[in-house]
């Protein structure tokens, strides 16, 4: 167990860092896969799906609580060399989330019809929606451990496993999907309820799977006794403490993504089909600086547990400046044919004319953005979890809801007054967040104090 702990504290940020990216962009295509292959059968599936979807995403982020602070914490003690601890907080998280992920799921299974009907969901939605969510809802506890369990094996520097095991899954929710949706090779044709079958099963093979993988990381070695010895207090503070501000922040973005989204549907449905183009095409330049800074809060986990400070100060700046360049690069390279690109998804010349030039502004909004999803992590590794999320909260709703509003709206800049908000907020941000890593006010936040007992 030792020998695989101390190679994952001495990986680079290459070898973190692309098969979190592989492991990303197959998130996101596994989320588009249902509603693609559900397009070849129904409309009306796919709107069904996409409604239970959102009422899932939430519930999702909540999980998140657990699993942010399960990759800090285990970094900090692997490089305290505290394997012991690490051990324990994995455990911990593990069983956290599995309850946590229990009483959710039971929440939707009890609640989802009224939760729908509050939606006002159209009433020849309902019965498919209230299928996929009770079946895909009602097994969300499974992607509670998946989470975990992907932290765990993460943050013990092993991230080509979450990426093995989410490519197996797409492979299993496609051909599942195949099977089920169509009725092909004499199975039931199931529809909407195929497409929650499929969806289920992949993940729960993928949690045994992810299991397997942790076992064999850690030498079999995994101190459940621990969980019964006394209750694991100390554990379930310092996660919360560093989850419930980051998930807060995660959740504050999705309520003013919606917000926005509101304001540019009363714009029209041509501005509000060409933001969804853009976002789709934009975020394969967010990707690569999303993975940046996963890969680079598992390593300054691991020097701050060190008590390596100036490497983990200047880790943050060589990762920011790489992220910086990179997603520059490709939105560049995007923006070069960003007519091309657009006109995969429309022949609206309209929507081709305002999406290539949001397409061009975003060449000044992504490397913003990289400063964000680069220092914020950072920050969060080095313990500092709170300042990021209050910035966070108040550059959201007082920098890009409030002038997505004035600009878009009451100027009448469109889809352009949006955009200009979107980098006012993480420039901001941004700037605000390298702030305070320079001052090094994070220093003294370590979850692992110098006597060798978590503080």
């Amino acid at each position: 167990m030792s020998s695989n702990k101390e190679k994952a504290a001495k990986i680079t940020l290459f070898a973190l860092t692309w098969p979190i990216f592989v492991e990303i962009l197959l998130h996101m295509l596994m989320g588009n896969v249902d509603t693609i292959m559900l397009s070849q059968y129904n409309d009306n599936a796919v709107a069904s799906v996409g409604v239970s979807n959102q009422i899932m995403s939430v519930i999702i982020v909540m999980f998140g609580f657990v699993a942010a602070g399960t990759t800090i914490l285990i970094a900090q003690n692997i490089g305290a060399k505290k394997k012991e601890k690490a051990s324990q907080i994995s455990v911990v998280s593990i069983a956290a989330n599995l309850l946590f992920g229990i009483l959710l799921s039971l929440s939707l299974l009890l609640f989802g019809k009224p939760v729908l009907l509050a939606m006002n969901i159209p009433e020849e939605l309902i019965a498919d929606s209230l299928i996929y969510l009770q079946i895909v809802g009602g097994t969300l506890f499974i992607q509670s451990v998946i989470m975990t369990l992907g932290a765990v094996v993460k943050s013990y520097g092993f991230t080509k496993d979450a990426m093995y095991v989410t490519l197996g899954m797409n492979i299993l929710n496609v051909i599942g999907n195949y099977v089920l949706i169509f009725g092909a090779f004499g199975a039931p044709e199931l529809g909407v309820t195929g497409v929650a079958i499929s969806t289920a099963i992949s993940r729960a093979i993928g949690l045994v799977i992810l299991f397997i993988c942790l076992y064999k990381r850690v030498n079999g070695y995994l101190p459940w006794n621990y969980l019964f010895e006394k209750f694991p207090k100390e554990e379930i503070q310092q996660l919360l403490k560093i989850g419930i501000p980051s998930a807060g922040e995660q959740l504050a973005y999705n309520l003013s993504q919606m917000v926005i989204t509101a304001f540019i549907a009363t714009m029209g449905t041509v501005e509000l089909t060409t933001r969804v183009y853009a976002f789709n095409i934009i975020m394969f330049a967010m990707l690569f600086s999303i993975a940046i800074g996963q890969g680079t809060q598992i390593l300054i986990g691991y020097l701050v547990g060190e008590k390596q400070i100036n490497k983990a100060y200047e880790r943050c700046l060589k990762s920011l400046w790489i992220g910086v360049a990179i997603s520059t690069f490709f939105m560049i390279t995007l923006s070069l044919f960003r007519e091309t690109l657009l006109s995969l998804f429309t022949s609206n010349p309209e929507i081709i004319q305002i999406g290539s030039l949001l397409l061009l502004i975003s060449i000044i909004l992504e490397p913003g953005r990289a400063f964000n999803l680069i220092v914020i992590n950072a920050l969060r590794a080095a313990g500092d979890v709170r300042y990021p999320a209050y910035i966070g909260i108040i550059c959201m709703w007082g920098v890009s809801v409030t002038v997505s509003y004035t600009a878009g709206i009451m100027f009448g800049l469109g889809l352009i007054g949006v955009w200009i908000a979107m980098i006012l907020d993480e420039w901001i941000r941004g700037i605000l967040m390298l702030r305070r890593w320079n001052s090094k006010k994070w220093v003294t936040m370590s979850f692992v104090n110098e006597e060798g007992k978590n503080s």
